[in-house]
């Protein structure tokens, strides 16, 4: 996942919708990704996906950079991604007129992520896993080992101290050994990929 500069941020901000597009080619895969680790559903996590654009286009102008506008977007989507999962809605939180504000100007990519993420058994068996352990830790699993961001930037992005970052991490990998050895999930995983898998956790 790729920076966007202050310049095409300011103009997404002002309404410009060629510098959000940037802004959606930029995060959008990354986006999608994060939430289906955390909803383990496509549907919801392309609703998290319209939802967090959503929230990007017309939070932008309260953007202060503070922080990155990646750590930004991460944590938009993990809120919504837990919100969506624990309510376990099907629809829209905003109104289609506002969804539809902005829709027909941005190109649909879901496909090309969701070909990606479902293109070999091995990730399926991974999938498999992860649909076992909560979202909190699903997301710690999917931000260290999928997204691969150090401490320092979970922390930012789920607003939590360092520390809590490793032991929420520990006690998410300790949950995910659990599942592979009590499921036997780790038979449909290559020999080469299952140490890699236990590894993790």
């Amino acid at each position: 996942m790729r920076e966007i500069d202050k310049k095409t941020i300011e103009l997404a901000a002002g309404g410009d919708i060629g510098a959000f597009e940037e802004i959606y080619k930029a995060f959008s895969s990354t986006v999608y990704t994060v939430a289906l680790g955390v909803t383990r559903d496509r549907r919801d996590a392309e609703e998290a996906t319209q939802d967090v654009f959503v929230k990007v286009f017309l939070g932008l102008k309260r953007f202060k950079f503070g922080s990155s506008l990646g750590t930004w977007i991460y944590r938009i989507t993990t809120n919504t991604a837990i919100n969506i999962y624990r309510s376990g809605r099907r629809h829209r939180a905003f109104g289609t007129a506002d969804y539809d504000e902005i829709k027909d100007n941005i190109p649909d990519r879901r496909d090309i992520f969701k070909e990606d993420i479902e293109k070999s058994h091995a990730r399926r068996s991974i999938d498999r896993i992860l649909s076992k352990l909560s979202p909190e830790h699903r997301l710690c699993i999917v931000l260290r080992e999928i997204e691969e961001l150090d401490y320092k930037e979970m922390a930012q992005i789920l607003g939590i101290p360092l520390n809590t970052v490793r032991s929420r991490l520990k006690r998410a990998r300790a949950a995910m050994a659990v599942c592979v050895q009590k499921e036997g999930l780790d038979h449909g995983l290559p020999k080469s990929q299952r140490a890699d898998t236990v590894g993790i956790c």
